[in-house]
């Protein structure tokens, strides 16, 4: 600034309150980058320097005090209130939008009132168009008809809120590509009139089913027809780009009409579903969907789909709508799961090779459920971790304005049901369901931003629902102002085909021929379905090749667990571990030259390794899960003096398969529905996911009932994922004990998982190398393990080298020294997991134990009961059969194990309970009155009966 200039000289005289402020973050950016603020704004600030607020003048008390204006009004003040004016344009035009079908409320449009401002046309005119918007169509002559272009493109029946996106380069790409407005299609006569068609083909399936099945539940797509040709948009896109696989999340509502046209499943196989008559020979010879049988089965509209579409002449896209129980959302970590499989080449040592355009996740989401359902936000906060970024999804909100019986004010705090996602800054727009050329416009927006940035991006496809929640449902008892203005609302169908008739593009005889056609074709496919029912399977077996795990070979030659093991122990010289773990880790150096121990964590490594040269790439995720929640695992090295990783298992020899271990964010619920995902989509990948605390699990019960436990029984759908849940009474209180093992075991059946509660090192290793060699087998199952907390260092725990070289995983041990003397048993106690080596250290303060033998059951689902059976069957002098646990008595092994325990006993033999009595909370909170209960409970088992 001169030295002659003085402040009353100053433009900056004239302004205060938020328009000083505005001047302010301009003068900014010019500090930043002179040409980044328009040339008269730079003249001014080359002259005049910063913005002073010295004697700023008064301003005039307008009631909207984010809009004053300067007292005295100069060019550059009208310039600056043009330029707020544009912005708020842009940031409040959704509020005035013509984005609801159905509602159209009374507007507050006084933040884009030009009286607001203090500016009438004839200053917008004065102002260039590119003072306003550097974006608009050149075509405009001045800031007037900029302002009108802003009012137009930013208040239509498509609307945008991308302010809370503060990345500049995206802020400006959306704002470019906004005011541009080039992703608008220009459908021609014949695009237009397909769209048309396909509208006519969403509309005449849903009143087909209506009027043919009667009463009967399909969760109609009716009043979001829309969403149909807007997946259709967004699939033919990625097609398009070369994307090899698109997966597809939705609840139930639209699901059926999704089914038959998104994913071409037969109107007649879902007819015959309606008649409660399937037929297998409905299904294409071509595979061209999932069969959709279980044992159990489910109903229609959870069923999932699996499409292939023909790229050019060789290459095909694999579209899957992925299989989804009642409770809405919890696809949606899934889906990412099977998205970020299905990105990844593990046929590399190292970390997976990861193509984000190599597949695209499209979540269809409902507009009470996103808000309100918590899976939403964890599924979204993970949109940009390393571990679980899919190069984003593209959200839908099919926005029917209601849940159940519920309405928008009762259901949510938020203007829009989108709002939980500004804050992972993700772009979001508005559309009128009942304008199909502005869906299809949002459509290309989400595509190309998602191409650009690899973000999520929303969707909130705004219409109504036409009939109740479910078609057996009245409306008019709980929203009757609702369903009146419904019932008088045309269709999409019935307004498109008013809107091309009258721009010439078809005739009443056509759209007429339109509807007769796909009435045809509906009722042609309804024939072919059988109208007498076979008889149903009411015994629903699992086929019978799953009752019996494949013999497998888990033991590994010495000579390779060395070399692992010299592997693990190597980092580069100038790599500095921390002294203490240094230390921690080279005690493993000698262990197989000295035949030493090797303890939980050291067996887990080494069968990491191993499974790894077997051609088996590794997923690992859970909080802490780099380290362990117990300082115990450490595969990922930091080195203390820059803080860089260094993972040996990524330089093991001879190694092609992916390794790698995430610490996940603080969520479970999210992460083990992305890693059962994960595992379903890469069933050749050993994925393993680990509970800090066993009983964290409680957070992602939905997935284990829903999901892990039944997801074969009604879909199909193998999984081999395996579940760590740290488990053990050591008098850590209630929340930090039990991994509810009982929960799992309640859950037991058809033998769809396997349940362990594992006492040695030797077993851990094994039991994870069986899983991991069974991974592509029809006989693969979910592994769920109880591991250890103090039994990850306890030298009872710990394996011989000879056990990981010769042995493999028994479902029952013997305790070693006992049971020799059968004539003399008279008790045989079971038990499971750490008390087990609780009963071994006691042991030895034991006067004369010859009268008892333990049996450690490691497997508690399947039952290993031929195995214990046979065992008993060696004592002839057997009095009791003893379960112990330190669980309580409703919870643990025992509600499962006792019905077993009755039938294998031996008539006149007893079968006893040891463990805590029955309780609301898994353990106590006290730790000395823990170790007395737990020392009452060795005590019991070892103490003969008078």
């Amino acid at each position: 600034m001169s030295n002659e200039a003085s402040f009353q000289d100053s433009p900056w005289q004239e302004f205060s309150g938020h328009n000083l402020g505005y001047v302010m973050e301009l003068y900014e950016k010019y500090l930043e980058d002179p040409s980044s603020v328009d040339p008269e704004m730079k003249e001014v600030f080359d002259k005049w320097g910063a913005p002073s607020t010295a004697n700023a003048a008064t301003t005039v008390g307008q009631a909207d005090v984010s809009f004053q204006m300067p007292a005295i009004h100069n060019q550059l003040s009208k310039i600056v209130a043009a330029v707020k004016y544009a912005d708020n344009i842009r940031t409040y035009g959704h509020l005035i939008a013509d984005i609801n079908p159905i509602r159209r409320k009374e507007k507050n449009t006084r933040k884009l009132e030009l009286s607001e401002y203090n500016l009438t046309e004839a200053d917008l005119k004065q102002i260039p168009a590119s003072f306003i918007s550097p974006n608009a169509p050149s075509s405009l002559k001045d800031g007037y008809e900029a302002i009108e272009h802003l009012k137009e493109v930013y208040t239509k029946k498509l609307a945008f809120e991308y302010h809370h996106v503060h990345e500049l380069d995206e802020r400006n790409w959306l704002q470019q590509k906004i005011e541009e407005g080039v992703f608008y299609p220009k459908l021609t006569k014949e695009r237009k009139k397909a769209l048309l068609t396909r509208l006519s083909e969403v509309e005449g399936f849903e009143k087909f089913i209506h009027r043919t099945f009667v009463g009967q539940k399909r969760f109609s797509i009716e009043g979001l027809e829309a969403l149909v040709p807007l997946m259709d948009k967004i699939i033919s896109l990625n097609v398009e780009k070369g994307t090899r696989t698109i997966n597809i999340g939705m609840a139930h509502r639209g699901r059926l009409n999704v089914l038959a046209h998104v994913l071409e499943k037969p109107y007649e196989l879902i007819f015959s579903e309606f008649q409660h008559a399937p037929n297998k020979e409905l299904i294409p010879s071509e595979g061209s969907i999932g069969i959709t049988y279980g044992w159990t089965g489910d109903v229609k509209y959870h069923l999932g789909a699996d499409r292939k579409l023909k790229r050019g002449n060789t290459a095909t896209t694999r579209i899957t709508l992925a299989n989804n129980p009642s409770h809405l959302e919890v696809v949606n970590p899934v889906v990412d799961g099977f998205t970020r499989a299905a990105q990844e080449n593990r046929n590399v040592p190292g970390y997976p090779e990861q193509d984000m355009d190599n597949c695209l996740a499209i979540v269809v989401h409902g507009d009470a459920a996103f808000p309100g359902e918590g899976i939403v936000q964890e599924t979204l906060n993970m949109g940009r971790l390393r571990g679980y970024n899919t190069g984003g999804s593209i959200h839908i909100i099919a926005n029917n304005m209601i849940g159940f019986t519920t309405e928008s004010r009762d259901s949510r705090s938020t203007l829009y049901a989108s709002d939980v996602a500004k804050g992972f800054e993700v772009p979001i727009v508005h559309v009128n369901a009942d304008d199909p050329e502005a869906v299809l416009a949002a459509a290309t927006l989400a595509h190309e931003y998602r191409q650009n940035f690899h973000k999520d991006f929303i969707i909130d496809l705004i219409g109504y629902r036409r009939f109740g929640h479910n078609e057996m449902d009245e409306p008019m008892v709980t929203n009757p102002i609702m369903y009146n203005m419904i019932k008088n609302h045309k269709t999409i169908k019935e307004q498109y085909a008013e809107q091309l008739l009258e721009e010439g593009h078809v005739t009443k005889e056509e759209i007429k021929q339109i509807d007769e056609k796909i009435q045809e074709s509906l009722q042609k496919a309804y024939d072919k379905v059988p109208k007498t029912k076979d008889n149903p399977d009411i015994v629903m077996n699992p086929p019978e090749y799953i009752n019996k795990l494949p013999k497998v070979q888990t033991a590994v030659n010495e000579k390779i667990l060395s070399n692992i093991n010299d592997e693990l122990l190597k980092w580069p010289d100038n790599f500095h571990v921390f002294g203490r773990l240094k230390r921690i880790l080279q005690r493993r150096e000698n262990v197989f030259k000295e035949k030493g121990k090797i303890d939980w964590a050291h067996a887990e490594a080494l069968a990491f390794g191993s499974i790894l040269k077997d051609g088996t790439p590794i997923r690992l995720t859970g909080q802490d899960s780099q380290r362990g929640t117990f300082a115990q695992r450490n595969l990922v090295l930091h080195d203390v003096k820059t803080g860089e990783e260094y993972i040996p298992m990524h330089h093991l020899s001879d190694v092609n398969s992916s390794f790698v271990v995430y610490n996940s964010p603080l969520t479970e619920a999210a992460v083990v529905g992305f890693e059962y995902g994960y595992n379903v989509f890469a069933p050749e990948t050993l994925v393993l996911w680990e509970a800090q605390f066993g009983d964290f699990a409680n957070m992602a019960q939905v997935y284990f009932d829903q999901f892990i436990s039944s997801g074969r029984a009604k879909w199909g759908q193998k999984s081999g994922l395996v579940m760590l849940l740290p488990h053990g009474y050591e008098g850590q209180g209630p929340e930090h004990s039990s991994g509810r093992v009982e929960r799992f075991l309640q859950s037991a059946a058809e033998n769809n998982w396997i349940v362990a509660n594992l006492s040695t090192a030797a077993q851990y290793f094994h039991i994870l190398r069986r899983q991991a060699a069974i991974l592509k087998k029809d006989e693969v199952k979910p592994l769920v393990l109880m591991t250890p907390k103090s039994l990850l260092r306890h030298p009872l725990a710990a394996a011989d080298v000879e056990e990981l070289t010769n042995g493999e995983f028994r479902s029952i041990i013997e305790q070693k020294g006992l049971g020799e003397k059968a004539e003399t048993v008279e008790r045989i106690i079971l038990c499971s997991g750490k008390v087990s080596i609780d009963l071994e250290e006691s042991l030895k303060d034991a006067d004369n134990p010859d009268w008892i033998h333990i049996l450690r059951v490691e497997e508690l689902y399947p039952f290993p009961k031929k195995e214990i059976t046979n065992i008993i069957s060696r004592y002839p002098n057997v009095k009791e059969l003893v379960w112990v646990q330190e669980e309580p008595k409703n919870m643990g092994g025992w509600s499962h194990a006792v019905s077993y325990l009755w039938d294998i006993a031996p008539e006149g033999v007893d079968v006893k309970y040891i463990g805590r009595r029955k309780r609301s909370s898994p353990s106590e909170g006290d730790p000395t009155v823990h170790r007395q209960e737990q020392s009452r409970i060795i005590n019991e088992a070892l103490t003969k009966n008078n």
